[in-house]
């Protein structure tokens, strides 16, 4: 996975790691680990620095922990908030705009939004933020089909089986090759669209398949 963490610093006197060292490791251990084992001592023993390294960087380890679910939201939710707003001559376009978030785990990387999500089990703070990040990527997807002439509530409704869909496909944990997936296109866009694809609304997504 491919983090998008914050510019590192220069390391000040003899501290040996940057703060971006520092969430890099948090996002991998919630990733793999859960939350409770995101500790300063522990990231510390695994960069090989003392805990003075990591409270130069950060006031305390909330912190840290505000830190991984600003850059959560900054991804995840960025990615499909901007693709749903994005300029498209069809409802088709759009739809394949969102769809570049599914193909591409720089853009949204479905393992931390997984892990935020059993980290919402535990704290009702990150449950609400949970909440929020749904509300507003659904709205934005919403607001998409509803710029292409959808009536209110199918537009609600197709952006809630488009995003819980995908959403789910996580859950459950797939292993389906992007190349299985989009083999399927053009009968998931008629899904998801009530209208027929085009071979060129196919090749266009299968040109950014390949340029991943």
């Amino acid at each position: 996975m491919i983090m998008t963490a914050p510019q590192a610093e220069p390391t000040p006197g003899n501290i040996k790691v940057t703060r971006s060292d520092w969430i890099n490791l948090a996002l991998e251990t919630l990733i793999s680990d859960g939350i409770e084992s995101v500790r300063v001592l522990s990231l510390g023993q695994k960069l090989g620095v003392s805990r003075s390294s990591f409270y130069w960087y950060f006031e305390s380890r909330q912190d840290l922990l505000d830190q991984l679910l600003k850059h959560w939201h900054d991804t995840n939710t960025t990615a499909i908030v901007e693709r749903a707003r994005r300029p498209s001559e069809t409802i088709i376009m759009g739809v394949m705009n969102v769809f570049e978030c599914w193909a591409d785990e720089r853009l949204f990387d479905p393992r931390l939004d997984f892990a935020v999500r059993e980290w919402a089990r535990r704290s009702d703070d990150v449950r609400r933020m949970i909440d929020q990040a749904d509300d507003e990527r659904l709205t934005a997807i919403r607001d998409m089909y509803r710029r292409h002439g959808y009536d209110d509530e199918d537009a609600f409704i197709r952006a809630r089986v488009l995003y819980y869909m995908q959403i789910g496909y996580y859950v459950l944990d797939l292993k389906e090759p992007v190349e299985a997936r989009v083999s399927h296109l053009a009968a998931y866009l008629r899904s998801f669209t009530g209208q027929e694809p085009t071979d060129a609304d196919v090749a266009h997504f299968m040109r950014f398949i390949a340029a991943r």
